[in-house]
């Protein structure tokens, strides 16, 4: 009788229910693997070779790396056996930005682009791209830092819109925004005191709605590279929207034009 054990087979990279990837060996090899990452978080101060291979690899890729001390390390970690690195696995690969243009192309639409500037709650991301995909827009547009990306929370919140909706990612977005309005897109961005009261702006034609971050709104630089400021009229003792209602309502308020109802 053989009584020797099963031979085993390399399994595939896991991950946990949230998408976190821990430990160096589980790490490199989700790099090898190719599974989708979202970031890359790796113990702040530390000079071990192997940590630095995963970095040198992850930039190489593309992947957003973050210094983390050991506190926000072992409050991610669910083995707490992380060894100076967790990774986030994406739910699904960014689009680029023509990626975004070409789905408006290919509908025979004018471009429907929301830009999330620094959103950094993932369930206000997920929350944006549900009622994108509701909407109709094309895709949404979130920068590589200070940012929510494509993570296992952000998917739920969506409710599945994520697997609809292009999601590009960028490095810079006041340049982003300059090749939109070179491309014949116009920016709108949402701000409280913004020049155009929401009932007065055309949304009909190709158009970026641009949502500022939760707390501070839009930065500077991507304020000044809207086309328009816009205000959403508010009449109750709170003078302003959560991210995402402020986008819902932007989103709907073009449906509208766009129909004509």
């Amino acid at each position: 009788m053989n009584n020797r054990p099963p031979l085993r087979r390399s399994a595939p990279v896991e991950t946990e229910n949230d998408g976190i990837i821990e430990g160096r060996n589980a790490v490199i090899e989700a790099l090898r693997a190719g599974v989708a990452i979202d970031k890359i978080f790796l113990l702040k101060g530390e000079r071990d070779s192997a940590l630095g291979h995963i970095a040198s690899a992850a930039r190489e890729k593309g992947i957003v790396v973050v210094d983390a001390d050991r506190r926000k390390l072992d409050n991610m970690s669910r083995t707490h056996s992380h060894q100076g690195v967790i990774a986030q696995a994406a739910v699904r690969e960014y689009a680029s930005v023509d990626d975004i243009l070409a789905a408006a192309r290919d509908k025979d639409e004018p471009p429907l682009i929301v830009v999330c500037d620094e959103l950094s709650d993932p369930h206000n991301l997920g929350a944006v791209i549900r009622t994108a995909d509701a909407a109709g827009a094309h895709g949404v547009i979130i920068p590589k830092r200070r940012s929510a990306g494509l993570t296992a929370v952000v998917a739920k919140t969506s409710a599945g819109a994520v697997a609809h909706v292009p999601v590009a990612r960028v490095a810079n977005l006041p340049t982003v925004l300059k090749e939109l309005k070179e491309a014949g897109v116009w920016v709108f961005g949402t701000a409280m005191d913004g020049s155009t009261s929401l009932y007065h702006a055309d949304l009909k034609g190709p158009a970026a709605i641009v949502i500022g971050s939760e707390g501070e709104g839009m930065g500077r630089l991507v304020g000044e590279s809207c086309d328009f400021t816009v205000s959403i009229p508010m009449f109750g003792k709170i003078n302003s929207l959560n991210a995402s209602a402020a986008a819902a309502v932007l989103l709907y308020e073009a449906v509208r034009q766009r129909t004509g109802n």
